[in-house]
Parts: C-alpha cells; sequence; structure tokens
C-alpha cells in the first residue's frame, strides 16, 4: 500500500501512521528549528516559492513569515491536503496542489525558491534530474536529507550543507542530534 493511501495519525506533536505493526512518523514537532532554517533559506530573494510536501504546516508557517509573492503546495496525501486547504483559507498567495511532485512537475511554473520535503520518497537523484525545469536562475533550493553520516554527505557537486543542531526524543529512530540542511542555489 502507497504512502498516500495510509491512514494516518495526527497529534499535536506528530503525524504518523503504522505498517506492519511499525510505527512510522511522517513528521514530529522537534523538527521546527530544520523547517525554519530551509524555510528562510529559501525565500531569502523572496519571489514565489514552491514547497513539495506539506506535512504539519510548520515549513508553510515559517515560509508565509517572510516576504514572498506566492506560495504554491504540492501535496499527495489526501488527509494533509485536507489539512493544507484549511490552512490556506485565509491566504490568498497560496495555491494548494494535488498530487504527486513528479507526475504533475510538468504543470509546474517556475519559482524563486524550492522547499522539498516529502515522506516516503528519498531518492533526491529523481528530484535533482528534474529541478532546473521549475526554478529561475538564481533559485535557492534545499530538500530533506536522510543521511545522518558526516562523512558522506559532501558528495554532491554544488551544494552546501549547513549543520543544524536539534533534539529529536530519545524514543526517536532519529538517533543523531545535528541535521545538514542541504542548500543549493540554481
Amino acid at each position: 500500500m502507497a504512502y498516500k493511501d495510509k491512514s494516518l495519525t495526527f497529534e499535536e506533536n506528530e503525524i504518523y501512521y503504522y505498517d506492519s505493526g511499525v510505527k512510522l512518523e511522517v513528521m514530529m514537532s522537534w523538527e521546527s528549528p530544520i523547517m525554519e532554517r530551509c524555510a528562510n533559506y529559501v525565500c531569502s530573494g523572496g519571489g514565489d516559492i514552491l514547497e513539495i510536501g506539506f506535512g504539519m504546516g510548520m515549513a508553510s508557517d515559517y515560509i508565509q513569515a517572510n516576504s514572498i509573492s506566492s506560495h504554491t503546495i504540492v501535496e499527495i496525501h489526501p488527509q494533509i491536503l485536507q489539512r493544507a486547504r484549511a490552512w490556506a483559507e485565509d491566504k490568498p498567495n497560496v495555491t494548494i496542489v494535488e498530487g504527486d511532485w513528479f507526475e504533475i512537475k510538468d504543470s509546474l511554473s517556475t519559482y524563486d525558491g524550492v522547499f522539498y520535503d516529502t515522506w516516503g520518497e528519498e531518492d533526491w537523484g529523481r528530484f535533482a534530474d528534474h529541478i532546473e525545469s521549475f526554478v529561475k536562475p538564481g533559485a535557492k533550493v534545499t530538500w530533506w536529507n536522510n543521511n545522518p553520516d558526516e562523512s558522506t554527505i559532501h558528495n554532491i557537486d554544488g551544494v552546501v550543507y549547513e549543520a543544524i543542531d536539534v533534539d529529536p526524543p530519545s524514543n526517536n529512530y532519529f538517533t543523531s542530534s545535528r541535521y545538514y540542511m542541504p542548500k543549493k542555489q540554481y
């Protein structure tokens, strides 16, 4: 069963589901400092911002706190889509797009900043192969990095990593208290 077909549980501090008896956390509130730094980076030039993956809306709030022209959010999960639409009701510069970013990529515009944080997709290569088709010259891009190994993260041409110290709960599968925010300017 695909992620978009899973039944999610929403609690104050996390979104999760169970798969074969294993709890899989989609997003947790302790990620807030990461979301803030990523949002501020992609919005630092203002303009039109693309966010792929709404989650708990933390990054969306931080994006909206910046001076931007438009904010397009692509989300695949129906339960999260419902929350994203409710969140966007009073935000005239927000457009919610339903679907898998890869399947709808040709219908996307071009953007000054792109924030990519999806659950269930860990293929940076697929995203990297297509990102140039929807970024403006000078666009700033950051994405979820699921590689906590400091010795191997610096292997993508033109990518700078910024260390962000975070404090995940001890019962979480994230064992590192340091997150590396990958960022690239196109």
